[in-house]
C-alpha cells in the first residue's frame, strides 16, 4: 500500500469486550450553572451572544448550551470561540480555540431541532442507553456523549477519526481535522486518485470498527473525509454495538453504500464479500 491513505496502528489494548459503560444523563455541572445563572455567566452569554461571527440561532443556543460551553471553558478545554464551520439540521460546528492554542471543532446538537425519531431507532437496543426512556431531551444529551465515547472506542482501534476531547451535556469538543477556512473534503467532493487502496484502507476501518464492537451505521462517501492524505471517518453518532438489534441491517448498508461508491470508481466491489472481510476475524485480502 502507498503512503497515500496510509493508516494508523491501533492503539495497545485489551481485546475489546462488552464493557460498556451506562451512559449518565442526569443533571450535570452545566445544568447547574444555567439554573443559578451568577454575574459571570450572564457576561460570558452576553459575549457569545452578540458575537457577529456565530449568527446565534435559537435552536443552537439556550441557557444550559451556554453553560455547557461556559463549563468547558472553565475547565480549559476552549480558550476562544469562534465562526461557524457547519451547519446541519441537527448540529451546528464551530471553530475553537482549545488547550496551549490547539484550533479545536465545536459540534453542538440542537435540543429543539434534532430529529427524536430517528435518534430512538438507533438508541434503543443499545446496551449503554437503557433507561432513557422517551424524554427528547435526553436523547440528544445521550446522543452526544454515545458519539464521544463512540470516537473514543474507535481511536483505540485504530481507525482514523476526529480525536475525542470532551463533551458536557449537548456539547462535544474534538480535534479540527483541517482548517475552518479550508476544511477538509468528503470523499465524495473529490477525485479519488487511487481508488484501490483507498477502498482497502475504508474495508479495514469497517473491520476494525466491527472488531472494536462498532457498526457505523451511515458510512458513506459523505461520512469519510480526506486530509493530508488521511481518510478520516466522522460522525459517529449513530454508530451502534454489535449486539444492538438493527446492527446487521445497518452493516449491510453501510457494505452497500461503500461498494456502490468504489464501483462508481472502476473498481468490482460486491457488498458480500466487503461483509464477509469485515465480519471476519483474521480475513484474507
Amino acid at each position: 500500500m502507498t503512503d497515500e491513505f496510509g493508516m494508523v496502528d491501533p492503539t495497545e489494548a485489551e481485546s475489546f469486550g462488552d464493557e460498556w459503560e451506562e451512559i449518565d444523563v442526569s443533571d450535570t455541572d452545566a445544568d447547574r450553572i444555567a439554573r443559578q445563572r451568577d454575574r459571570d455567566f450572564d457576561e460570558f452569554r452576553k459575549r457569545i451572544k452578540d458575537n457577529e461571527r456565530l449568527k446565534v440561532e435559537q435552536s443552537v443556543f439556550d441557557d444550559a448550551t451556554y453553560a455547557a460551553i461556559y463549563k468547558l471553558v472553565q475547565d480549559g478545554y476552549v480558550s476562544a470561540f469562534g465562526g461557524p464551520v457547519s451547519t446541519g439540521k441537527e448540529a451546528n460546528v464551530y471553530e475553537a480555540l482549545g488547550a496551549d492554542d490547539r484550533e479545536v471543532a465545536i459540534k453542538i446538537y440542537r435540543i429543539n431541532a434534532s430529529d427524536f425519531r430517528q435518534m430512538r431507532e438507533y438508541l434503543e437496543g443499545d446496551p449503554r442507553f437503557r433507561g432513557i426512556g422517551n424524554d427528547k431531551g435526553k436523547t440528544v444529551l445521550a446522543w452526544t456523549k454515545k458519539e464521544f465515547a463512540n470516537l473514543e472506542r474507535a481511536a483505540a482501534a485504530g481507525v482514523r477519526v476526529p480525536e475525542p476531547i470532551a463533551v458536557q451535556r449537548n456539547v462535544l469538543v474534538m480535534e479540527l481535522v483541517g482548517q475552518a477556512d479550508d476544511r477538509a473534503r468528503r470523499l465524495a467532493e473529490v477525485t479519488v486518485e487511487n481508488p484501490q487502496t483507498a477502498y482497502e484502507v475504508v474495508r479495514e476501518y469497517m473491520r476494525r470498527l466491527y472488531s472494536a464492537g462498532l457498526v457505523h451505521g451511515d458510512l458513506s462517501e459523505y461520512n469519510l473525509i480526506i486530509h493530508d492524505g488521511e481518510l478520516v471517518v466522522i460522525d459517529l453518532g449513530q454508530a451502534v454495538t454489535v449486539h444492538h438489534p438493527n446492527a446487521g441491517d445497518f452493516l449491510d448498508r453501510d457494505c452497500e453504500n461503500v461498494a456502490s461508491f468504489f464501483n462508481r470508481q472502476g473498481l468490482t466491489v460486491e457488498a458480500s464479500n466487503l461483509h464477509e472481510f469485515v465480519t471476519t476475524a483474521d480475513p484474507t485480502p
